[in-house]
């Protein structure tokens, strides 16, 4: 109870001797609907409160696991100095769990859109095309060349985020601090060049297996490592690398756009954001990481997507010992400009989504391993 009387009390108590009652009305009790519970009964029950209970207490447990798994990785790896050996195998590891598993998860997306490419008078639809093949593929060709894009583009992501870690510091001390700052955006396009250049050497021979298995009904191989020796069977260990140019094609102007305006895209929004970058905890952090990569993922996907739809003609329609400049032109010949573009809704969706949970995957496993997160750094110290 409170020590001294209220304003309510004085003023109900004197009111008859005063002329004046400045005291605000108290405002009337709302009439409780018969449907209402009644609170006597239900003080302290509530389905929502109940269930955020029980959200909260999960996700108190799952940060406890998080925090002691991370922990455990981060005594039995040792201190990860930035730039060093340690830090780039982390990275390169990073980018490998980042990159096969969700490239696998949209092989249907993929799929369709690479026999769409071939054909562009093949489905109307994705759900039709999806519903076509389980009739006649069963549900397991839905994901028709899962293997060679699980194995190729682990491979390449390894390659891809630990090379562009690599090649970023390279430059940066190439040119120094100052200029690095002030050209970053040309560091990145350079890093990521040079990176994806390196990783479409380990990608090309499954990405032959991968568009050879889907543009053809029944599939020409049962997996990747039986597409790999039928190829080199039929047309040598050239025939693995014969879409490589217009692979690197798409791929390399691909990871310029996806690195570059990812760190662009991340450094906007921090600078948005009240505070900085180092204010906000490990969620913050990864769902801006998610946010830049899936709006990266979109810029990705309309730079590259002619490219794309020519290595998937070269790799199902070129002759064997047919010159690639050839190739190209009698391909073009067929499909016309327009033809290029065919399937762009489908891989601006598919390809937003997978840039980011790249990045949202990437940043998550630099974090469990003590690492800052990608994008977003404050500039130089001016000297």
């Amino acid at each position: 109870m409170p020590l001294f009387p209220t304003a309510r009390v004085l003023s109900s108590t004197f009111s008859p001797a005063s002329p004046f009652d400045f005291s605000p009305a108290e405002p009337a009790a709302p009439t409780p609907s018969r449907y209402q519970a009644r609170s006597e009964l239900y003080s302290a029950w509530s389905v929502a409160d109940d269930a955020k209970q029980k959200t909260a207490q999960l996700s108190d447990a799952a940060a406890k696991e998080f925090e002691k798994a991370s922990s455990k990785a981060q005594a039995k790896a040792g201190k990860i100095e930035l730039y060093s050996a340690k830090y780039y195998a982390a990275c390169t590891f990073g980018g490998l769990m980042a990159c096969g598993a969700t490239h696998w998860s949209v092989t249907p997306l993929d799929l369709v859109k690479c026999r769409r490419q071939v054909d562009s008078k093949m489905y109307k639809g994705n759900f039709e095309a999806w519903g076509k093949i389980s009739r006649a593929e069963g549900v397991r060709g839905i994901y028709t060349g899962g293997s060679p894009t699980f194995f190729g583009y682990s491979a390449q992501g390894a390659f891809k985020y630990g090379g562009y870690e690599f090649f970023k510091k390279f430059y940066s001390d190439l040119v120094g601090e100052q200029n690095a700052y002030n050209y970053k955006t040309g560091v990145y396009l350079t890093a990521s060049a040079s990176a994806e250049f390196i990783a479409d050497l380990a990608l090309c021979p499954f990405e032959a297996v991968k568009v050879r298995m889907q543009t053809t009904m029944p599939p020409f191989a049962s997996g990747t490592l039986d597409g790999i020796s039928k190829i080199t069977a039929k047309e040598g260990w050239s025939g693995l690398y014969k879409g490589l140019y217009p692979l690197w094609g798409r791929q390399i102007p691909y990871t310029m756009m996806k690195f570059a305006s990812f760190e662009t895209i991340v450094e906007m929004i921090y600078d948005r954001l009240p505070g900085t970058k180092a204010d906000y905890g490990k969620g913050a952090q990864t769902a801006v990481s998610f946010s830049g990569g899936y709006l990266a993922g979109i810029l990705c996907a309309i730079v590259s997507h002619p490219a794309d739809v020519m290595v998937s003609k070269l790799n199902a329609n070129r002759q064997p010992g047919e010159a690639f400049g050839a190739a190209m032109g009698r391909i073009y010949k067929d499909i016309g400009f327009s033809g290029l573009w065919n399937g762009l809704p489908v891989r601006i969706v598919m390809i937003g989504t997978l840039t980011g949970l790249q990045w949202m995957i990437y940043d998550y496993f630099k974090i469990f391993m003590g690492l800052p997160t990608t994008g977003g750094a404050a500039p130089p110290p001016k000297q």
